[in-house]
């Protein structure tokens, strides 16, 4: 009855994902920062009333289902769902500055940018499934991967905090020239196509292109995020539910940040902050553990006052432009 549970839960995300693609966005469009501020908290809700079903099947064994290592009850698997999916999302924030660079450089209109995402959502969602598998069977196999993931994210968040804001080639980054070497690419965008035929010879577009880099740019930050998760629960349904929800609100978020993106100036320092902290519990796992309340104040603490001091920085900067003190 287990694979009954993956199964139904699979089921519902598709049907997610049908529903957001083929009825409430059944053609290409720009969402404005409004829209997309309140399809992000349609998603947040979704994958918080989930917690419901997690509740059910951890508390009742709903369908039979077998818990996996590490979870007390209904309450426990909850708050590690939570907690994982806030994490998720908080993380992929990063992912979106790096899509929106890629969408500039390629000069993806707003209107194509939607089809280029969803595809991306789907195949992400593939590769993070194998991700979390092979992470899984790792961390039950040899206790001793917890230390190499530790050591994985705190790199990771070295390596964001001297990134800063450093511009990136990304014509000439790996993925776009993976495309280059195996088809050619048209010049321009054939409207929200992502192949062409010129004269018998199939063509890829810019389209096709942004599509390859978003989908490398996920496994990359992907590398990041399941040890990161991996942390807070080894239970592998909890892993990839949590994980799969996070991605679901991915466009919608995509949309929100860009627009609003230069009121969060310092959230990057909140992502490298948990990814330091994740690092170091999975470090520490063998001489100190983190109750997973206190891991989850922690993420939602961090991410607060990134939130709050790019929000009180950016009317800051208003003010003084205008002439006015500053608060």
């Amino acid at each position: 009855m287990v694979e009954f549970v993956w199964f139904g839960f699979l089921a519902l995300f598709l049907g997610l994902l049908i529903l957001d693609l083929s009825i409430l966005h059944r053609e290409s469009t720009t969402l404005s920062v409004k829209q997309a501020l309140f399809w992000t908290a349609v998603w947040v809700s979704v994958a918080m009333s989930y917690a419901g079903v997690i509740y059910g099947l951890y508390e009742y064994r709903w369908l039979g289902f077998e818990p996996g290592p590490g979870v007390a009850g209904g309450a426990d698997a909850v708050v590690q769902y939570v907690t994982g999916y806030l994490l998720e999302w908080s993380l992929s924030v990063d992912n979106i500055f790096v899509i929106a660079l890629i969408f500039a450089y390629l000069r993806i209109p707003t209107q194509y940018q939607y089809r280029v995402l969803f595809w991306g959502i789907v195949g992400a969602i593939v590769l993070r499934g194998l991700m979390i598998a092979a992470g899984t069977t790792l961390l039950h196999r040899f206790d001793w991967m917890f230390y190499v993931f530790g050591a994985i994210l705190l790199l990771s968040a070295l390596r964001m905090l001297r990134s800063g804001d450093d511009a990136h080639d990304v014509g000439s980054s790996f993925p776009a020239r993976l495309v280059r070497r195996f088809i050619p690419v048209t010049p321009e965008l054939e409207r929200a196509r992502f192949f062409v035929r010129r004269e018998g010879k199939l063509f890829a577009t810019p389209l096709f292109v942004a599509l390859v880099m978003v989908e490398l740019t996920d496994v990359v930050f992907a590398v990041d995020s399941i040890p990161a998760i991996l942390a807070v629960t080894r239970d592998p349904f909890l892993v990839f539910t949590s994980n799969a929800f996070a991605i679901l609100g991915l466009r919608s978020l995509y949309f929100a940040v860009a627009g609003l993106m230069a009121m969060f100036r310092y959230l990057r320092y909140s992502l490298v902050l948990i990814l330091a902290f994740v690092g170091m519990k999975m470090l520490l796992v063998s001489n100190f553990h983190v109750p997973n309340l206190v891991s989850l104040a922690i993420i939602l603490g961090t991410l607060g006052a990134g939130i709050l001091a790019s929000i009180y920085a950016t009317r800051r900067d208003a003010l003084n432009g205008s002439g006015d003190p500053p608060i």
